[in-house]
């Protein structure tokens, strides 16, 4: 399944759909503005919000949280020693974790689980300036998971970039 992200979907209180390769809007991410932290929210076609994305306040390191029906799902969060690339962790809270790594601000980078690729992020499909495509790879993957861990992971590293 590929999806395909306008790149100022960050942009915070705006609201943008992601889309399928055909065009058909899939996802909706919902920017809250006016918060004292960024937050967003997932929907679906319906407006059923899927899973919603926060960032952790009161932290060592920027930290988002991923949310659905009000549980926390995962925590995502730079790792400590990435020296030449950048690399996230994603914990989920059944104990699992997700690695992320590539060059993020690029929007190349890659979702794994213990070796196994989950998702693929990338400008390089892609002809329309400012727009990445998400490939999910297996097709039992948690997609809207996958959207939160994309929009998470950049949302950070455009932070540090900046700070």
């Amino acid at each position: 399944m590929r999806l395909l992200v306008r790149e100022r979907m960050f942009a915070i209180g705006d609201d943008y759909w992601i889309e399928d390769a055909d065009g058909r809007k899939l996802f909706l991410v919902d920017g809250k503005a006016m918060r004292l932290r960024d937050t967003f929210e997932l929907k679906d076609t319906e407006g059923r919000v899927l899973v919603e994305i926060r960032q952790k306040l009161i932290s060592l390191r920027d930290t988002m949280i991923i949310e659905r029906e009000g549980e926390e799902l995962a925590k995502v969060k730079r790792k400590r020693l990435s020296l030449l690339r950048n690399h996230y962790r994603v914990a989920l809270v059944e104990g699992t974790e997700l690695d992320v790594s590539g060059k993020i601000l690029d929007r190349e980078f890659a979702i794994d689980y213990d070796g196994e690729l989950l998702a693929q992020i990338s400008r390089r499909w892609l002809t329309v300036r400012d727009t990445y495509g998400i490939d999910i790879v297996r097709e039992d993957a948690d997609v809207p998971l996958l959207v939160a861990v994309a929009v998470c992971v950049i949302v950070l590293a455009d932070k540090e970039r900046e700070g």
